[in-house]
């Protein structure tokens, strides 16, 4: 759903105007700075007086799975992660409803669950016209402009707000005058303040204001989208001139301007003559091997005089000679640079880019949908995938060095995206390969838990005896074998109507749906939602008690739903959202949670609005694992080099454990519980 952004055109309303308050806010913070150095250190010498141990460091490991864990360990493959188990300690961790990235580590953050932080998926909706948007931040265009020839000038700041309730435990710590290091923890954007470092992660969009466009450039084909429903890239014709092909970079549209113009920045590739070329862009020569990625290139859009724009991509030169292929990644923030806030404090993300060089910064950095579309060939996408990890290794060693006392928290991405593209080689039901092509990249899954497990040792290395490690994930994984459409189940059994009496909606985004009949609808991953009255703009169900006997109805037919084609129960369990969350923001969610089996989730066309011809259908696509299914059957891990205690214990329990260690109460808000033995508490 790479198009759900936080809006068109993001990177531009942060205007000079902006720019200029900001380095005001930079010189203010100059001038104070003294004063508050001074009080940190008088509060400082009192903030670790009751802490356990002088350092805390968590190693978020998204996606790593509890039962592939213990086969490879078992087999021998992950010493360091067996030796935690062994010494340690070692637990099924508990994730959310549902075991989806963003709610679940907005939970870690927190120690609460949805009803009480708000993020409930991916994707929300905008109950006023039932349009998709990103469920974790909400973006504002500047309120006062004027009209300046063909210029709209802003003269207010654009509102950027992270819609995640409750206080994370960082600024929990941070009130108790502990620093803490926060890097790319998902659903951290726009960046808290706090007393400490923060790399935003999951959710920062591109300069196009989407969650990551790719572009491919062709020769032949047709241009356009590549794929049904604007979900993923571009392809765009090339034109050839000779040894020369001419294009151009896709850029945000300029709000700056009445017409609202996409940018537009040109380039021109020209080949050596031996399967390379050189690029020509915004004044520079990039060398562009053939088969091989460059390195991040820097450019800038130019909105209006004297306003810049900053991003950065990289190519991947796969053929010059006829037909031309070539592939670039979606433009991502510049952190030497950066046009929106990815950093606290902002200058951060600048001080990293100096220290260890250009690196990616778009929330969802791999590009997944680039291999769904057979884009990149599986060793392409390996290849980019790990050398955003090395990326990543680099800034969590150093601030290793560097934060000696208080938190360090760092989540890798590399085990999720793994795992969500390369299940069909390991599972050997799955529909989207034939069993002779599994063994090419059958290795994949094994040699990923041995990268972890390496970084594990090393991080084991560095820390020494006296900090305490956490090691852990959201959620585990299943292979995505069975798409659901809920849409279709909807509209098949009376409770979704389409616009002239249609049977399928082929447009995303529900603009199909007749609303003045319909009861519930689906999009984004985790549920259903009822077409509420005085919630919905067009709601025709009374809230109360006509729509809880509806959500009973709903939930009794789909729990236990079975597959007709494969006679396979699709649907572990339907529950009501009320009855698993608590909390004020609950309505703001899905009213039904569906847990789907193993093997199953929402199909791709139901997750866009979409309702397709048949409620199940074979899931073909590269993502060929998932975690969107019932949370009992996707538990994540937790290792640690402390003894915890025995019994269940879930996501929400980290941030308590945390404030344990360094001596603090847990907040009232907080569900969840320390992890530390009664002994040591």
């Amino acid at each position: 759903m790479a198009y759900i952004g936080p809006g068109a055109g993001i990177a531009l309303i942060g205007s000079f105007l902006t720019i200029f308050i900001a380095l005001l806010s930079a010189f203010a913070a100059l001038l104070v700075w003294p004063l508050r150095l001074i009080w940190r250190l008088i509060r400082g010498r009192h903030a670790y007086k009751y802490a356990q141990v002088p350092r805390v460091v968590i190693l978020g490991l998204d996606g790593l799975d509890p039962e592939l864990a213990e086969k490879f360990m078992d087999e021998g493959l992950l010493p360091n992660l067996q030796r935690l188990r062994d010494e340690g300690s070692f637990r099924r961790l508990g994730s959310t409803w549902p075991p989806l990235s963003p709610v679940a580590w907005s939970s870690f953050s927190t120690g609460a669950n949805p009803g009480k932080h708000n993020v409930f998926d991916f994707l929300t909706r905008n109950p006023s016209d039932y349009r998709p948007t990103i469920s974790s931040v909400r973006l504002r265009e500047p309120r006062r402009k004027f009209k300046l020839g063909r210029y709209i000038i802003p003269l207010s700041k654009p509102e950027i707000t992270l819609t995640r309730k409750s206080k994370p435990w960082w600024k929990v710590l941070s009130d108790a005058g502990i620093f803490s290091a926060v890097l790319r923890v998902p659903v951290t954007f726009p960046p808290d303040k706090f007393h400490g470092v923060q790399l935003s992660a999951m959710c920062v969009p591109d300069l196009r204001g989407s969650q990551g466009i790719f572009t491919h450039y062709v020769e032949t084909g047709q241009e356009g989208a590549t794929m049904d429903g604007d979900v993923g890239g571009d392809r765009i014709r090339v034109t050839r001139n000779g040894r020369a092909v001419e294009s151009y970079l896709r850029g945000p549209v300029n709000t700056l301007r009445v017409d609202r113009p996409e940018m537009r920045l040109p380039f021109r590739v020209v080949s050596d003559g031996n399967g390379a070329a050189k690029m020509r862009l915004d004044g520079q020569e990039i060398h562009l091997p053939l088969n091989k990625y460059s390195e991040w290139v820097r450019f800038a859009f130019h909105p209006a005089p004297g306003i810049k724009v900053h991003g950065i991509c990289q190519f991947l030169l796969k053929s010059f000679e006829p037909p031309f292929d070539l592939y670039c990644t979606p433009l991502h923030i510049d952190p030497h640079k950066p046009v929106m806030p990815i950093s606290h404090p902002a200058s951060y993300a600048t001080y990293l880019a100096a220290k260890h060089g250009t690196f990616a910064t778009l929330g969802l950095a791999e590009d997944t949908w680039s291999l769904s579309e057979k884009v990149l060939t599986e060793d392409e996408f390996l290849e980019q995938t790990y050398e955003i990890h090395a990326e990543r290794e680099a800034m969590f060693f150093d601030t290793l060095r560097c934060v000696r006392q208080g938190a360090i928290a760092c989540v890798f991405d590399t085990s999720d995206r793994v795992q969500h593209m390369f299940f069909r080689f390991f599972d050997e039901k799955h529909p989207a390969l034939q069993p002779q092509e599994r063994a090419s990249h059958a290795p994949a899954f094994r040699e990923m838990y041995k990268v972890m497990d390496d970084l594990v040792g090393r991080t084991l290395e560095a820390i020494g005896d006296e900090t305490a490690l956490l090691v852990m994930s959201d959620h585990g994984f299943k292979p995505f074998r069975r798409g659901v459409d809920l849409n279709a189940w909807l509209v098949a059994n009376g409770y979704m109507v389409l616009k002239d009496g249609a049977k399928t909606a082929s447009h995303p985004y529900l603009v199909d749906v007749d609303w003045s009949k319909t009861r519930a609808y689906a999009i984004g991953l985790a549920g259903i939602y009822i077409n509420k009255k005085g919630r919905e703009g067009q709601g025709i169900v009374a809230p109360g008690q006509e729509a809880r006997d509806l959500l009973r109805e709903l939930s009794r037919k789909l729990t236990g739903l079975r597959d007709d084609q494969t006679g396979e129960v699709a649907i572990h369990e339907a529950v009501l959202s009320a009855d698993v969350y608590r909390g004020p923001y609950i309505d703001q969610g899905p009213d039904l949670l569906i847990g789907y089996n193993v093997g199953y989730r929402v199909s791709w066309d139901a997750a866009v609005g979409k309702a397709g011809t048949a409620v199940f259908e074979d899931n073909r696509k590269a993502w060929s694992g998932d975690h969107c299914v019932h949370p009992a059957l996707v538990p994540g891990v937790l290792f640690s080099n402390m003894e915890l205690r025995e019994e269940p214990v879930n996501i929400i329990d980290i941030a308590p454990t945390v404030l344990e260690l360094f001596g603090l109460e847990k907040p009232a808000y907080m569900d969840g519980k320390s992890l530390l033995p009664a002994e040591t508490e």
